[in-house]
């Protein structure tokens, strides 16, 4: 998608990653359609491209520690209302990525490739590339859901 800083190149290539990469999102597509989830061109584009990394990066970072993360929709599997509902309050359509410390929060990516941490509550890492570079390098997320309740409720 773009060009990195070199060190999270050399942590995106020791993760397997390299330039060209291109791996089939089919699979993720058919089992998120399946509950109702559709797979927007820009989830399409990263998960060809990042999709099955596990990141192992853990210590202290720029503005929060670096935690590993692991590029599969999978792990997100089952969580779809959650995908749907937050999509709704933040006004965007957010497809699962995977997971971020080892599934104490999950990933997602936008239409127009902004990555964003959904839990209860959720945060933006900001768009493509920048986002990856801040998941790498420990920048933290800026929390969007202030307004909003548990689930995307309006409060």
């Amino acid at each position: 998608m773009s060009s990195w800083s070199p060190e999270v190149d050399e942590v995106l290539e020791a993760s397997g990653w390299a330039p060209g990469r291109k791996v089939d999102a089919g699979r993720w597509r058919s089992m998120f359609e399946a509950v109702g989830l559709a797979m927007h061109d820009a989830a399409e584009a990263f998960l060809q491209e990042f999709g099955g990394l596990t990141v192992n990066v853990s210590r202290p970072g720029i503005t929060c520690a670096r935690t590993p993360f692991e590029l599969d929709p999978e792990l997100a599997f089952g969580e779809d209302d959650r995908f749907l509902e937050w999509g709704e309050a933040i006004g965007r359509r957010l497809f699962p990525l995977g997971e971020l410390d080892h599934g104490r929060f999950f990933l997602a990516i936008d239409e127009v490739n902004e990555i964003y941490l959904v839990e209860t509550w959720v945060a933006s890492f900001g768009p493509m590339p920048q986002a990856l570079e801040n998941l790498v390098l420990g920048v933290a997320p800026h929390r969007i859901d202030e307004q909003y309740g548990p689930a995307g409720q309006a409060s």
